[in-house]
């Protein structure tokens, strides 16, 4: 059950963490969106911090609307995770080179490939090019004449907080483990259709401007479904292209080591999903589908625990769970807080950059994610702990 709920608003506001957890800000943001016209179920992940329109750690039923900005700008990002047959003991004491070499492979930040990667897997490659460059034609014309910066984006990892990391579970089993999305295609796509929905007539009297919604059975619904669930494609084939340059790079580094299937999940996205007996628009933002059985990934900080887990479907939390530790304080109260000495012994250990460009993702600017998991107990299960012992950042 829900630990606590918001008093005052049109639609019930349940919360997986306290009340008093929430700053003001946030709760401000909860109470607007749940006064959208449309709404039916509003649940709040124990991730929950304040976003752009829209807390991050919001999972929003609608009928027959979805607002834009709650996606957010990465459409699509999420995680994906593999279980090697390696174990801590096949791993070098200094893991330095094994980053370099992922660095250097997988392009970070702004950068790209500097041809477009061709997966090992041909039939990823059929699905690269018939389902995903087939309907990039359609996408809206402002973004359309980008198809080669995102043809060359596409399996790479960017900025802030998507990391590539080397992790060991309980049983001190070696996982690769990524985080990314749609890259810049997906934050312009959303910029595009942000900007058109503010237009909108029955937008005008929202109290906040970045609720702006389309509504079913109109052009600019349809227009944005198409954009929106192409770049939602994009961002799980980013993941899958990197996964499988990552593989290689450990491949070439360990003789013989083999690879589980891999587990891979949206939590910036929206689904057509039925609940309570109606087919509606989820918009998980900050969050994970956890049905019953459905495996997810819940990342700490980069010094901190990361999870596997099993979803157990409960239906107040609309089939969801947290995306991570959920930011406690904002990249630029970060950068003014902590010092290069503070993240030096917060990531302890962790073979990972650890100079001025990432302070911003120091763990102590994250909530704790024990925290956070015994939270959401009703939401999820435990099947793996990892701990990382490699970060790669853009």
């Amino acid at each position: 059950m829900a630990i606590a709920t918001v008093e005052g608003a049109r639609t019930p506001i349940r919360l997986w963490t306290r009340l008093e957890d929430v700053e003001a800000s946030a709760l401000e943001q909860l109470r607007n969106v749940a006064a959208l016209p449309t709404i039916v179920h509003l649940a709040v992940m124990p991730d929950v911090h304040g976003g752009k329109g829209c807390t991050i750690g919001s999972v929003i039923a609608t009928r027959g609307s979805v607002a834009p900005a709650t996606v957010g700008v990465d459409i699509g990002c999420g995680m994906a995770a593999v279980r090697t047959s390696l174990m801590a003991a096949d791993l070098p004491d200094n893991l330095g080179a094994l980053r370099s070499k992922i660095e250097a492979t997988i392009p970070v930040g702004f950068n790209a490939h500097e041809t477009p990667a061709v997966p090992a897997d041909p039939n990823l490659w059929v699905e690269i090019q018939e389902v995903l460059w087939s309907r990039f034609g359609a996408l809206h014309a402002k973004v359309a004449e980008r198809k080669e910066r995102a043809r060359k984006q596409l399996g790479t990892l960017g900025g802030g907080n998507h990391f590539i990391e080397l992790c060991l579970d309980e049983e001190q089993r070696v996982w690769l483990m990524l985080h990314s999305g749609s890259r810049n295609i997906g934050k312009e796509i959303a910029e595009a259709h942000i900007k058109i929905a503010r237009t909108l007539e029955h937008n005008q009297g929202l109290p906040d401007r970045d609720l702006a919604y389309f509504v079913s059975e109109t052009p600019e619904l349809a227009a944005y479904r198409n954009d929106l669930y192409w770049a939602q494609s994009y961002a799980a084939l980013n993941r899958e292209v990197m996964l499988g340059i990552y593989r290689r790079v450990i491949s070439e580094t360990f003789d013989g080591v083999r690879f589980d299937d891999a587990i891979s999940c949206h939590h910036n996205y929206v689904a057509e999903e039925v609940h309570f007996g109606e087919r509606l628009f989820v918009t998980r933002k900050g969050a994970i589908r956890a049905g019953a059985g459905d495996l997810g990934i819940i990342p700490g900080s980069m010094g901190a625990k990361s999870f596997v887990v099993e979803g157990l479907g409960n239906p107040e939390a609309l089939e969801s769970a947290s995306h991570g530790a959920g930011r406690r304080m904002s990249r630029g109260q970060a950068k003014r807080t902590f010092t290069l000495a503070d993240l030096k012994a917060q990531t302890a250990g962790v073979e990972c950059r650890k100079d001025a460009g990432v302070i911003d993702e120091i763990p102590a600017a994250y909530k704790s994610i024990d925290e956070v998991m015994a939270n959401q107990r009703d939401l999820v299960k435990v099947r793996h702990t990892l701990k990382q012992v490699l970060c790669v950042k853009g």
